[in-house]
């Protein structure tokens, strides 16, 4: 009795494992649970609690998956890939910290294992991307979205009035549960959007014919260019086996769809799903397990033409790594995009884009927050020529798989400037301005109230420059060169006027001396690109002190620190020809500004800072303040119809 009743717990516990070896995972943990009852064995129940955990994580149900890893490590489990899988989904639970103890317990049997050294990676990854999301706005169709499965949306030939989409909801042909995920059998439904509520209507089945969509399971559909010719997934199931997955193709003639026809592919495997055909239909991409994979699931192509599809090739480890890579589509402008669980991302699919470099190697990048969560994401779909588009999810906060939309906003890059006296700090009106661009960009505007701005292209650099009569010209380089988010650039355009002489501050010399001290060069590098800016302007250098000492000295000092400027200038490019060396002294006084009087509450405007003035008033500070205004270095405009001359050349 005893013998009978181990070899019954043992074909329970075999046809357990046959449900979870073809992939009915809902199914196996129903068998599993009832077996689970009817043993006392330790191991076997250890096992058994494996399994189930692992039918959970397949179904995306990570909570329950993390609790019966645990009770199964508990129990003894010696296999340490439950210590793998019991951290992966810690990590899709956000649960980070235990998630990476778990990584680095597994690592210490298996050194060096990239599956845990991903996990670790991300870990440390997902709440940076998290934090500092990427400029992809989402959001829940929830209108079209049920309490079932709802998953794979796309646009039949990118109008977006109507879209198509798997779902398990309510009006589904199949009368049965899935054994895989205990739902009932997909179908493909489709939905057209009203504008005038601003809402999808509620979804019927894509055929009302019923022949592509029946009793099986139907799902994961793409379409060609003109949205007429649909490839889908076929789930087909008897009352004694699974007979796997396959693609079919039906076409469209006056809103009827033709019988599907099984898309001949070969290969030996029972799993052919997930089709992507290329813009232009000469490539369908699907994913598959059939042998001279890397993986667990791979994704596959296949090139010719509809009938006539070529010996499907695997799209190599770049793109497939030892887990399972799935949902492929492939964009109209040759970016592949998928789903992987084994890649660094944020859950348990992430979304992956692939892009070719110069050599014709692919290049593959985690698509980030938004797109990605914690939860599974796939399933992506771009309308075609834009940055738009559909994906699913079952994130927190949906009810299951969910239909988002996303968009990536253009970037937007402008100048926002004006134009200011650089004396009195107020707006010039009607300055001319203009924008180059490394692009060819060259546009020309009149600032008429003393403001301008432009819309400015990606990766150019440009120079906006100011042009007002009685003004030297002024100029800004900016650039957008590698910048990845929208950006205003705030551009101040302060004109020098030509007509009052102009103080150029931070110019140092050490007491009773000449020498510029290195602090100065700032400064006098500035008034170099001023002379560069206005080749056409000659200028006095004019060097004051104040009237403190002997009036001959601070002459003589005043004439050599002007000429310490020149010099300076002539070291930089500047042609002597254009600048003149002038010291005052202490012969000419400042008159105070409105700058001045603004910025010192003793001074007003109009005051003229001479000794008898600066003598009079009445603490040591302000005449100290006076002093130090009149020691200044200026420059005035001479002239400005300046032409160099150039040496005739031996000929002449």
């Amino acid at each position: 009795m005893i013998a009978l009743g181990g070899c019954k717990a043992s074909r329970k516990l075999s046809k357990s494992n046959k449900s979870y070896e073809i992939g009915e995972y809902y199914r196996s943990i129903e068998q599993y649970r009832k077996t689970y009852r009817k043993t006392k064995n330790r191991a076997v129940k250890a096992e058994i609690q494996f399994r189930i955990a692992e039918a959970y994580k397949y179904i995306g149900e990570y909570k329950r998956a993390a609790s019966f890893y645990k009770t199964a490590i508990t129990r003894g489990y010696s296999d340490p890939i439950a210590i793998l899988h019991y951290a992966d989904v810690l990590r899709a639970d956000e649960e980070y910290d235990e998630a990476i103890a778990n990584y680095q317990l597994y690592l210490k049997s298996q050194p060096g294992d990239q599956h845990a050294l991903n996990g670790i990676a991300s870990c440390d990854r997902t709440p940076k991307w998290l934090e500092n999301p990427t400029r992809f706005q989402i959001e829940d169709l929830k209108s079209l979205n049920s309490k079932s499965s709802d998953y794979a949306g796309v646009y039949p030939g990118g109008h977006e009035n109507q879209i198509v989409f798997t779902s398990s909801r309510e009006g589904a042909t199949g009368r049965r549960d899935s054994p895989i995920t205990g739902q009932l059998y997909g179908d493909i439904f489709h939905s057209y959007y009203d504008k005038q509520k601003g809402r999808w209507e509620k979804p019927t089945l894509v055929d009302e014919n019923l022949t592509v969509d029946t009793g099986d399971d139907e799902g994961a559909a793409s379409f060609d260019s003109r949205g007429t010719t649909m490839y889908f997934t076929r789930c087909r199931y008897d009352k004694t086996k699974s007979m796997g997955a396959e693609i079919y193709t039906s076409s469209e003639t006056g809103g009827t769809w033709s019988e599907p026809v099984r898309v001949e592919l070969g290969g030996d495997t029972l799993l052919i799903a997930h089709p992507s055909l290329s813009a232009d239909g000469r490539t369908l991409y699907f994913v598959s397990d059939m042998p001279g994979g890397f993986g667990g699931k791979d994704i596959w192509k296949a090139e010719g033409a509809p009938g006539a599809w070529g010996k499907p090739e695997n799209m190599g480890p770049a793109i497939n790594t030892p887990g399972n890579e799935m949902f492929p589509f492939i964009r109209d402008n040759g970016e592949l995009y998928f789903s992987s669980d084994y890649r660094v991302g944020m859950g348990g699919l992430d979304i992956f884009k692939a892009v070719k470099d110069d050599k014709g190697q692919w290049k593959v990048e985690n698509m980030k927050a938004p797109i990605n969560s914690p939860g599974d994401d796939f399933a992506i779909y771009f309308i075609p020529g834009e940055d738009r588009g559909l994906f699913s999810t079952n994130r927190k906060g949906t009810r299951g798989d969910d239909i988002f939309s996303f968009v990536l906003p253009p970037k937007i890059f402008e100048i926002d400037g004006n134009v200011v006296d650089k004396e009195n700090g107020n707006r010039l009106r009607n300055a001319t301005i203009r924008l180059i661009g490394t692009d060819g960009t060259m546009l020309r505007l009149n600032a008429d109230n003393g403001k301008f701005k432009f819309r400015l292209n990606p990766e150019t650099e440009y120079v906006v420059a100011a042009f007002k009569k009685g003004y030297l010209n002024a100029k800004a380089n900016e650039t957008t060169i590698g910048l990845k988010d929208s950006k205003t650039f705030d551009v101040s355009l302060a004109l020098t006027p030509t007509d009052a002489p102009i103080r150029v501050d931070n110019i140092y010399f050490d007491f009773g001396k000449w020498d510029l001290l290195p602090a100065s060069k700032s400064a006098l590098d500035s008034l170099v690109q001023i002379l560069v800016q206005n080749p056409t302007v000659t200028i006095e250098l004019m060097a004051h002190t104040d009237c403190r000492g002997d009036a001959k000295f601070n002459f003589e000092l005043s004439q050599k620190r002007a000429e310490s400027v020149v010099n300076y200038l002539v070291a930089n490019g500047i042609s002597p020809a254009r600048l003149v060396a002038k010291g005052y002294g202490e012969t000419a006084p400042k008159t105070v500004t409105r700058k001045l009087a603004e910025k010192y509450n003793f001074l007003k405007r109009g005051d003229e800072l001479t000794c008898d003035f600066i003598n009079k008033l009445p603490t040591e500070e302000e005449q100290e303040i006076c002093h130090q205004i009149n020691r200044r270095t200026e420059f005035r405009v001479l002239s400005t119809d300046y032409r160099e001359k150039f040496a005739p050349s031996p000929k002449e």
